[in-house]
């Protein structure tokens, strides 16, 4: 059977794991996709499986609180890391680490955005 395909275009932030909207078994691509994003302890929760937009809506919560916390971190290394008796050099490479992961994660809840997205269109097309 083939399924049609949705209006939703895939944009430059689609994660390569999940299948193009409206092909055979996107959703569940886009649920395995999501479990990972989630603390294991929510990934079994069968309310969470069996609707994945509620894990979508859980994965963008979690991933804004990641921001949250690499942001705080590197907006506070340079004060508190050498009270922790860190030499500037792995200070220096910290604040670079958190930098990056604040993009990463970023260019995560945009790729969450756009699935989410796409759930929700793909539930109010039923």
């Amino acid at each position: 059977m083939i399924m049609p395909l949705t209006s939703t275009r895939t944009s430059p932030d689609w994660p390569c794991q999940v299948k193009t909207p409206g092909s055979y078994d996107w959703e569940r691509s886009a649920a395995k996709w999501l479990r990972e994003l989630v603390p294991a302890r929510y990934a079994d929760y069968p309310t969470l499986i069996r609707h994945p937009v509620l894990l979508a809506r859980h994965a963008q919560i979690q991933v804004q609180q990641e921001i949250r916390v690499a942001r705080t971190a590197l907006q506070t290394a340079r004060a508190d890391l050498p009270r922790l008796g860190m030499p500037e050099s792995v200070i220096e490479h910290t604040i670079k680490l958190y930098a990056a992961e604040v993009l990463q994660l970023q260019h995560i809840a945009r790729s969450v955005r756009a699935v989410t997205d796409a759930l929700v269109e793909h539930n109010l097309g039923r």
